[in-house]
């Protein structure tokens, strides 16, 4: 490689100096204090029996399957350690089984009162009129 003469290299010594500390404290030494912090974060819930009580006893439109599903992800991601994702997927689990719960909470309630109140609709006595009536019965 050619050099130029125009920019020719200049080489400076380094200069060695020891740090004595802070300027205008007497004595050399200095005392530094760290200060450590030690957050404790909840590991993600997976609702993993939730989602399998939904799964067993009440599964209105697979909600309860898709709960199951989403646990079991979010399981294995915080196996794997990622906490996000275990986060997300467990949000996602608990959101379904909160719904199928509701879901078979109505359609209990539903069947419920169709059965109790509109049985005689259908030509025959209504159940609730059945066990309820005070009056005498006559054969």
């Amino acid at each position: 490689m050619v050099e130029s003469p125009r920019y020719k290299p200049t080489y400076v010594p380094v200069q060695v100096r020891t740090y004595d500390g802070p300027s205008g404290q007497p004595g050399g030494s200095v005392l530094v204090q760290h200060t450590s912090v030690n957050i404790v974060t909840e590991p993600p819930k997976d609702h993993f029996i939730w989602s399998l009580l939904c799964f067993v006893y009440s599964n209105p439109c697979c909600l309860g399957l898709a709960a199951l599903i989403y646990s079991i992800k979010a399981r294995d991601r915080k196996v794997a350690g990622d906490l996000e994702g275990a986060r997300r997927h467990g949000f996602i689990a608990r959101g379904l089984n909160i719904s199928t719960v509701v879901y078979s909470a109505v359609g209990c309630c539903l069947f419920l009162f169709f059965f109790f109140f509109h049985l005689n609709d259908l030509g025959q006595e209504s159940l609730f009129f059945l066990l309820f009536n005070t009056e005498d019965r006559t054969l």
